[in-house]
Order: structure tokens, then C-alpha cells, then sequence
């Protein structure tokens, strides 16, 4: 596949004009664009990516893209993927912030954001279901899930408390069974 500047700003642009509701959105058209029309990455190099644009500091779509960029065509591609997630929004926002305080009343307007919100709604539950079966695998990454999710939700534990807990108790969890697999031998 054509993977010039030019194919990745118009491939990223397409998903951008697309991402409405932040994040959680774009691993699903992502998916439909990179993977399965372009057969640019695999499905569990874009939820590597993912996770890697969560853990940095940005906005998610973004870093996706840099990453998803430069292993297209390295510095290029990222430049070139980067500007095409965000075009979209930087010229919706100079377009429509001089009628926006005219248009947000009308009855018209309201309704198509509210079937945007269930639209959202929808790939936000896609995301979740897509990184839920690449990342519970086993029994300790479903034990790792439910701690971290009984934690954020009932505890109110800080998320970077818990990704450092999750983090730890991850590399605890590989020494001992690499240990446990080195005394089989």
C-alpha cells in the first residue's frame, strides 16, 4: 500500500473528521482504517500503540498517530499523521466559533449532538471491548482488572497510584513465574 505523506495526512484527516468524543473513539476507526482497509499494522500493534498513547502526556488521538506515523515513514509520516488527526478540529473550531453561540440553541443542533453522544456511546463501548480481549488474558490480568477497577471505583485510589500498583505487581508477577519456570528446568 501507498504509504506517502500525502496518503497518511489524507487517511489521519478522514479519521479526524471522524473523532468526535475523544480517545476512546478512534481505537475503533483506527481499527477499520489502518487494519483492516490499509493493512498498514496488525490489531495488536494498535492496542499497543493505544496504551502507549494513554500513558504519555497529550491528547490520546495524537500520540496515536505519532507513533502509528513513524513506523509508517519515521519522522514524515509522524508529521504527516499528526497534522491530519488534528486538521479537522483546529479548522472546525475557526469555522464555527463565530456562529456557535447563534446555532446551540436551535432545537436542531441539540438533536444532532444528542445522536452524536449515542454514537460515541457506541465506540466507546467498541474500545473497550476491543482492549478487553487483548488485555485479559488470564487469570492474573482479570484478577490485576477487577483489583484496579474495585480500587478507582469504590476506593477513589489516584490512577497514577494504581497504574504504578498494576505496573508493580506486574513485574513481581513475570520474576516469579520465570523463577518458578527456571526451577522446572
Amino acid at each position: 500500500m501507498d504509504k506517502s505523506f500525502y496518503t497518511i495526512f489524507k487517511t489521519f484527516f478522514k479519521v479526524g473528521t471522524l473523532l468526535l468524543g475523544g480517545g476512546y473513539v478512534i481505537l475503533p476507526l483506527l481499527q477499520s482504517e489502518l487494519v483492516e482497509k490499509k493493512g498498514w499494522i496488525d490489531s495488536d500493534g494498535l492496542c499497543e500503540y493505544y496504551a502507549l498513547g494513554q500513558s504519555v502526556p497529550g491528547i490520546i488521538a495524537a500520540n496515536m498517530s505519532i507513533f502509528v506515523g513513524y513506523k509508517l515513514r519515521g519522522q514524515t509520516g509522524a508529521l504527516a499523521a499528526v497534522l491530519g488527526i488534528v486538521s479537522p478540529a483546529f479548522l472546525a473550531i475557526v469555522l464555527l466559533a463565530s456562529i456557535l453561540e447563534e446555532i446551540v440553541h436551535l432545537t436542531f443542533i441539540q438533536s444532532i449532538f444528542w445522536g452524536v453522544g449515542i454514537g460515541v456511546i457506541l465506540l466507546v463501548f467498541l474500545a473497550a471491548k476491543e482492549m478487553w480481549s487483548k488485555s485479559i488474558v488470564d487469570r492474573f490480568t482479570c484478577i490485576v482488572f477487577f483489583a484496579a477497577f474495585i480500587l478507582s471505583s469504590c476506593f477513589h485510589v489516584s490512577p497514577a497510584i494504581i497504574i504504578i500498583l498494576a505496573i508493580i505487581s506486574g513485574v513481581v508477577y513475570r520474576q516469579r513465574v520465570a523463577a518458578d519456570a527456571g526451577c522446572e528446568k
